[in-house]
């Protein structure tokens, strides 16, 4: 039986035929099967490694290997903060503290609500805009902390307006 939708698997099917060699399908594979159950958890795994007759093994030494795929649900929005030299420079290291203060949570950890996950991560490619956050896929630039208060409110009205509307933001 398959973690993923019927889509997802027709998808998955176009997109091995799409390269030569199947394996080349991987990240692609696991990018958009994390996109569909918020993480990759071991079902992923097997399918995905099944699909392309692979070990599961190598599956998850490719997960280790990118930082933007997870073993772990993550909040519904997901804050990296890039802390990289540039952003380092102008503040980036400030930012990670001021979430970690903001959202009561530490690097790669998730609220107790589920709304946001933290994660500092070494670069976004936003270097000439640092310091810069990454939000599930929205980039946001030139942040000072109470800009990041700004964008972070307006992530948690989001995900307060989703919940009384009885879906997910």
């Amino acid at each position: 039986m398959t973690p993923f939708s019927q889509s997802l698997e027709q998808k998955f099917q176009e997109l091995m035929a799409r390269y030569p060699a199947r394996r080349s399908a991987l990240v692609p594979m696991l990018i958009y099967g994390q996109d569909e159950l918020g993480y990759l958890p071991p079902a992923a795994i097997a399918r995905i490694a099944e699909l392309l007759d692979e070990s599961e093994m190598a599956v998850r030494e490719v997960i280790g290997y990118y930082s933007m795929l997870r073993l772990q649900p993550a909040g519904t929005y997901h804050v990296q903060v890039c802390t990289n030299i540039s952003c380092l420079l102008r503040g980036g290291d400030e930012l990670m503290e001021h979430c970690q203060h903001r959202l009561g949570i530490g690097n790669r950890e998730t609220t107790k609500d589920g709304v946001f996950s933290l994660e500092e991560v070494e670069c976004i490619g936003a270097c000439s805009w640092a310091p810069a956050v990454q939000v599930n896929y929205d980039f946001h630039q030139e942040l000072t902390p109470e800009r990041l208060d700004q964008i972070l409110d307006a992530y948690q009205q989001r995900a307060g307006a989703g919940e009384r509307a009885g879906e997910r933001a």
